[in-house]
């Protein structure tokens, strides 16, 4: 069995890839885009996705950034829990259809519902980041990149 790429030789050999990613997750400086609802997302989508790596890290920014672990442990049902905010419902639907793509697509009732909530501007930041971790999953995952657990 072959070795895969390291982390560090991912970064090092692909300096445009990763920092195109980088790029693309960096929301605009007039995006009213909370990088809490980012974070929640990109979690949302590693658990979809099954991305050990980013599950471990976005999990912890978001308790770093004051993200009570009890919400975090029903993201997965965010459909039925209740502690999550109109805003974060619509924000999550839309990464879930969009990174289900095949499944039915992102429906006309959950982009009217983004573009009520966030605007065009920010539905496309919001689609940006969405993008971001979809990427970024795919490359943790075939280059089978590991978080540090003790």
């Amino acid at each position: 069995m072959s070795e895969r790429l390291s982390q560090q030789a991912f970064y090092e050999l692909g300096p445009r890839i990763s920092s195109s990613l980088l790029a693309l997750g960096k929301t605009d400086h007039q995006s009213a885009l909370e990088k809490s609802l980012c974070n929640l997302v990109r979690l949302r989508v590693s658990q979809i996705n099954q991305c050990c790596f980013c599950l471990h890290m976005h999990s912890q920014e978001l308790r770093e950034g004051g993200e009570q672990q009890a919400r975090l442990d029903v993201l997965s049902a965010w459909h039925e829990a209740s502690c999550f905010s109109g805003r974060e419902r619509v924000a999550l639907a839309l990464a879930e259809s969009i990174t289900r793509i095949e499944k039915d697509g992102v429906t006309d009732d959950i982009y009217q519902q983004c573009l009520q909530e966030f605007g065009e501007r920010d539905l496309l930041e919001l689609m940006a980041v969405i993008l971001e971790i979809n990427s970024w999953n795919r490359v943790s995952i075939s280059m089978k990149f590991q978080p540090d657990i003790q």
